[in-house]
């Protein structure tokens, strides 16, 4: 076996095949030392994407062969999947000792992955401040702010000085955060006053009062704050971190970016594969669990190709007669569903990063409106022109040309006002709009075309 010692460099392109070989090899051979001292030597997110390139049952073998040498803050790097499928097989004494090695906010991640009487029983192993703390996060509401927040952070009085600071941090030791951006000011209430930047403090001399540098916070968080406003904010405010004050405003956590860059990533991808109506899938997931999250969406797609099919059976007699128009039928579809479609990413991205609010909304349902009647009209004369060549009917090539303008126009219109509309109700628009939208695109598609032909042709 290779000693292989870990990369200095970020892995581009993914884990080295010889070192996942030798990870592989030293799992056969239950080889636990060079295992753990090898994974331990790698940046914790190299290690986890190691651990998740390997095929899912070797994996679990890793894990179960590791127990409590299996890093905690690999664990806490692994995707969903692969991390509650470790928790699952750690022993309660590994979590529990991967539980007071991580920050709050970590741990609080590990312990929602926990069976409810799992999880009982490895808080009542912690300690009490810890096991208090742990338990307040996790009654705040999933993907709210008190979930992400972490409940370690540096908060001192405001009449210390700068140098009464510094020492009161370096004699924090293991108790300071791993990772922290400022130090929050409080009053005896611990209610929050102000902030003080780390590289604000290291500029001032020892002497200097807090209360003389210290700012106010750019924003303040609740713990019931939805997680994608928090992350709205961090990224309006180009944040590094921010204060969590319950509704009295006293001081109750931290915020920092890692955990709203993983929080961006996660709402984006949800997002996009939403608007497919699909779930994303890990390497650990069955062909069954993949069919069960796609299957009920195809069904919802198979009803609505019928609402389709039952408008064209409208003019069964029409086809019959005019051959034509069952060969460019799909040309009208297609090409207008395409259309609805990228109105429909766009705006459902905007309604994501705020940019469709009032006067906004107006304004944009007026651009895709114009952008439509635009694409419709040269589109649409080129489609005509290219069934007249065909056909040599001009009848027919000023029907499907008319019918491309307002099939582009309806699809332009709805493919704003929809997840416009469903936000207003309440509804994700990214999850709801695509199957509206391609719905009745078709539906408007079919009944112009073939309501023009019945007219004009015939």
């Amino acid at each position: 076996m290779t000693d292989t010692t870990a990369p200095t460099q970020p892995e581009m392109d993914g884990p080295d095949p010889v070192l996942l070989k030798d990870i592989a090899d030293a799992v056969d051979e239950r080889d636990t030392r060079w295992l753990s001292r090898t994974l331990k030597r790698m940046h914790p997110a190299d290690a986890a994407d190691a651990l998740e390139t390997l095929p899912y049952d070797i994996f679990e073998d890793a894990v179960e062969l590791l127990g409590e040498d299996l890093p905690s803050e690999i664990l806490i790097e692994l995707r969903d999947a692969y991390r509650e499928g470790a928790v699952e097989m750690l022993t309660d004494e590994a979590v529990a000792q991967a539980l007071d090695e991580l920050d709050s906010d970590d741990a609080t991640t590990i312990l929602e992955d926990l069976e409810d009487d799992r999880r009982e029983r490895i808080l009542e192993d912690l300690a009490p401040v810890d096991r208090a703390e742990l338990e307040r996060s996790l009654a705040y509401e999933e993907d709210s702010a008190g979930r992400l927040m972490q409940t370690e952070f540096v908060a001192v009085p405001e009449f210390w000085t700068v140098g009464e600071t510094i020492d009161y941090t370096r004699g924090r030791g293991e108790d300071l955060p791993e990772t922290f951006y400022e130090i929050y000011v409080v009053d005896p209430a611990h209610r929050l006053l102000g902030i003080v930047q780390l590289s604000a403090l290291m500029r001032q001399p020892r002497e200097v009062a807090l209360e003389d540098i210290m700012e106010d916070p750019m924003t303040t968080l609740t713990p019931d704050l939805d997680q994608e406003e928090v992350a709205f904010r961090f990224q309006k405010y180009s944040l590094a971190s921010a204060p969590v004050t319950d509704t009295a405003g006293r001081l109750v956590g931290m915020i920092t970016v890692d955990d709203m860059v993983d929080v961006i990533q996660e709402e984006h991808a949800e997002d996009l594969l939403a608007l497919s109506n699909v779930s994303s899938a890990d390497a650990s997931d069955t062909v069954f669990d993949t069919v069960r999250a796609r299957l009920p969406w195809l069904g919802v797609n198979l009803a609505t190709a019928f609402v389709s099919a039952s408008v064209i059976s409208v003019f069964e007699a029409t086809i019959e007669e005019i051959v034509a128009l069952a060969i460019l039928m799909p040309v009208v579809a297609s090409t207008a569903g395409n259309a609805g479609s990228q109105g429909l990413a766009v705006a459902v991205r905007a309604i994501a990063t705020r940019q469709l609010e009032g006067a906004a909304a107006r304004r944009a349902v007026l651009r895709e409106i114009l952008t439509a009647l635009f694409n419709g009209l040269m589109i649409g004369s080129c489609v005509g022109l290219i069934a007249f060549i065909w056909f040599r009917d001009v009848h027919l090539s000023g029907v499907i040309a008319i019918a491309m303008l307002g099939t582009f126009l309806w699809s332009g219109l709805v493919g704003t006002l929809v997840p416009l509309t469903l936000k207003r109700l309440g509804a994700d628009p990214a999850v709801a709009s695509s199957v509206f939208v391609l719905t009745t695109t078709d539906v408007i598609a079919f009944f112009t075309f073939l309501g023009l032909a019945s007219i004009v042709l015939l």
